[in-house]
């Protein structure tokens, strides 16, 4: 019988920080944005599959747990503008899809809403974070390998919508090219 005794505990494996074990991010390290895009995909995703009244849909969100940190000013962007502007955003991603529209998930679809919707009208979101985020959303919330698809359609939407801002990053480097 040995007579060594460890002193400290062992090591677990250092997670990154704001994560989960699982790698998800932790409820308290998300942004107010991140949160609205959470919200908001949510909403969508009740649209979408349920055919509720927006305004019915937005009551309901509101009064979930958690709403009151998010950026209320960007879900009613994302919301209202993804839901009003649906046939211009599903004409952006359907060409980069390689199956047809109604064979999406409806997360995967409200987060390339999302995407697209941001890629449009929140100029002062850098594309490659509305890109993480929404890689962020569909592992979060969507099918196994449903944020892999989500990444390649934004990926192809981003030249057309923020053309000088991916080119800039391809020239310095911060994006394949």
């Amino acid at each position: 019988m040995s007579d060594e005794h460890p002193t400290t505990p062992p090591r677990l494996p250092a997670k990154a920080p704001g994560r989960t074990a699982t790698g998800a991010r932790k409820a308290s390290a998300k942004s107010a944005r991140s949160r609205s895009r959470e919200f908001a995909l949510q909403a969508l995703y009740q649209h979408m599959v349920g055919g509720n009244d927006v305004d019915a849909i937005d009551r309901f969100t509101r009064d979930l747990a958690g709403f009151h940190k998010a950026d209320s000013v960007h879900y009613d962007a994302l919301l209202h503008g993804c839901i009003e502007q649906a046939a211009a955003l599903d004409a952006l991603i359907v060409p980069l899809l390689d199956r047809k529209l109604a064979e999406i998930s409806p997360i995967e679809h409200a987060v390339m809403w999302i995407g697209a919707w941001e890629f449009q009208h929140a100029a002062d979101v850098p594309w490659r974070v509305v890109l993480n985020e929404c890689i962020e959303l569909a592992k979060e919330f969507g099918g196994t390998d449903g944020h892999k698809y989500v990444n390649a359609v934004l990926n192809g939407l981003a030249p057309q919508l923020r053309p000088t801002e991916v080119e800039a990053d391809k020239a310095s480097g911060k994006a394949r090219g």
